[in-house]
């Protein structure tokens, strides 16, 4: 393919992407705002205990949708026109098992599930409602994040991106309406995200309608090679956000604990606000996606190596963009989701934006990656990067001990921070309120009252008397590294480790920077 035809053809798609993706993520964003404003710190709790279960219902759309539309487009350019038809028949056959699944978890399990992701009497009702209407509605999501797909890679990009932008604009004034002069609370602002994907499905049907389709849903009996095949070309974005519903509930665990509702509340705002931003790697990886999978199928690998050349380049000058933004204006934009100008909530989430940004080209450079791998049909690199991605965060994997450490370590007050001081391992995740003995420095930190150190075991002391003996020399203590730094430092080994396999290293020169990081 010409050099200026790629590159005409890798910005449309793209540039409508993101600007669809974007759209996308405006669901929760305007969730987040309306939330915040109408309902206070604790339906800010409820939302962010809930948006996990979004997440795992939104990457098993985009699964079925990114496996079955890359089969889909790969058939297309082999002129294999029967298959893609079967690519497309059997995408729907194992999504509607899973949606139904869902349906059953939301009206049956929705309360078993809200306690289990932590929920006080507090945020009780709210994160429930929220919990079992998104899983009610799971398969209006699922068809919607296929179809998108499916839309797009049968060359109307633009449909695809009106779908998703309509969806998301009627969510902003369905959830005005819904919270503000309907009085309708939580429900109000999940049944406004609910109808979201119910409209874009409506846009959608103009593809239908004037018969633009080229796939089609024909009557066979499923095949499971075919199915496991769009799975496993498909599962790097699911695990991409499953791995991120499992982050955020792990973090709302340990944020429960050290400093309530208010330090949930805090990480909502930022884990929302690093859903956008992620959203636009993943428009930029979509977009090159149909592209790429049918110039692997035409056989023309150079072609392919043009089209991740253009796909990093925009991500770097992004990146460049966007945590310089984030940097300057961390403290006005935590404010609009702070209706009640809660000074504790201020204080977190502001440097949680400054400290969490800065790992943005990373994601970007994996998220691309991961996608390039998918769309040429090499699942396995695909799989393996997403998961040396993850694994510093997901507490299958490494993540888990950093996290559960890090309360110990960390100044509860610093929860995005790097370790302050070492509170009395007894009690280092509990709220002040209730050990009132302990020396408060300010109203939500715990301190604990100067001791001497004479040898390796040292005592503290607390209301009830002796805590338990610590192994420190020293009331001063650091972590050799952080998450974040754990995640920058798997980014760089499974960068180096996919590029090698790939030999993509004479592609473009970011892989070695990245990669030396």
């Amino acid at each position: 393919m010409e050099t200026k035809k790629l590159l005409k053809e890798f910005s449309q798609y793209v540039i409508l992407n993101i600007c669809g993706m974007i759209g996308l993520s405006c669901y929760i964003l305007a969730d987040t705002f309306f939330v915040s404003n109408g309902l206070g710190p604790n339906g800010l709790t409820a939302l962010n205990l809930a948006i996990p279960i979004y997440s795992f219902v939104h990457g098993s759309g985009l699964m079925f949708g990114m496996g079955g539309a890359t089969k889909y487009s790969i058939y297309r350019g082999q002129k294999a026109y029967k298959n893609a038809d079967k690519s497309f028949s059997n995408t729907i056959y194992i999504m509607s098992a899973l949606a139904v699944t869902f349906m059953l978890t939301g009206i049956f399990f929705s309360g078993q599930l809200t306690r289990l992701l932590g929920a006080d009497k507090n945020v009780y009702h709210m994160t429930k409602t929220y919990i079992q209407v998104i899983l009610l509605f799971a398969p209006a999501f699922m068809a919607n994040d296929a179809l998108i797909c499916f839309v797009r890679n049968d060359g109307n990009p633009k449909l695809s991106m009106l779908g998703m932008l309509t969806g998301s604009f009627s969510n902003i004034i369905l959830d005005y309406i819904f919270i503000f002069p309907l009085n309708m609370g939580i429900f109000g602002a999940v049944l406004a995200t609910e109808s979201a994907p119910v409209i874009s499905l409506m846009i959608l049907s103009k593809h239908w309608l004037t018969k633009q389709n080229q796939f089609h849903f024909v009557r066979i009996k499923p095949s499971f090679r075919l199915i496991g095949n769009i799975i496993s070309l498909g599962v790097p974005s699911f695990i991409t956000e499953m791995a991120s519903g499992i982050v955020m509930i792990v973090f709302n665990t340990i944020i429960l604990h050290l400093q309530g509702n208010i330090g949930v509340a805090a990480y909502g705002v930022v884990a929302n606000l690093s859903l956008v931003v992620i959203t636009i790697y993943t428009g930029i990886a979509q977009g090159t996606q149909p592209i790429l999978s049918k110039v692997y199928g035409y056989g023309e690998h150079e072609s392919q190596k043009q089209i991740l050349k253009y796909a990093l380049k925009t991500m770097l000058v992004i990146s460049l963009g966007i945590y310089p933004f984030f940097l300057l204006t961390a403290n006005p934009i935590v404010s609009i989701f702070n209706s009640e100008q809660n000074m504790q909530l201020q204080e977190i989430a502001t440097e949680g934006l400054k400290l969490y940004f800065t790992a943005i080209p990373f994601v970007g450079f994996n998220i691309i990656i991961s996608a390039y791998f998918a769309s040429i049909e090499k699942a396995l690199p695909a799989l393996f990067h997403t998961l040396h991605r993850k694994a510093p965060q997901c507490p299958l994997c490494c993540g888990w001990p950093i996290v559960s450490i890090s309360p110990y370590s960390f100044d509860p007050k610093k929860i995005f921070s790097f370790p302050q001081r070492l509170p009395c391992r007894g009690h280092s995740s509990v709220h002040p309120n209730r050990f009132p003995s302990l020396d408060i420095q300010s109203p939500n930190t715990v301190m604990i009252p100067p001791v001497s150190f004479s040898a390796s075991k040292n005592a503290c002391l607390t209301s009830s008397g002796a805590c338990s003996a610590m192994e420190s020399k020293t009331p001063e203590a650091s972590l050799p590294f952080t998450s974040l730094s754990a995640s920058v430092l798997f980014s760089a080994l499974s960068i180096t480790v996919c590029a090698v396999s790939a030999k993509l290293m004479p592609v473009c020169p970011a892989l070695v920077i990245h990669a030396s990081v």
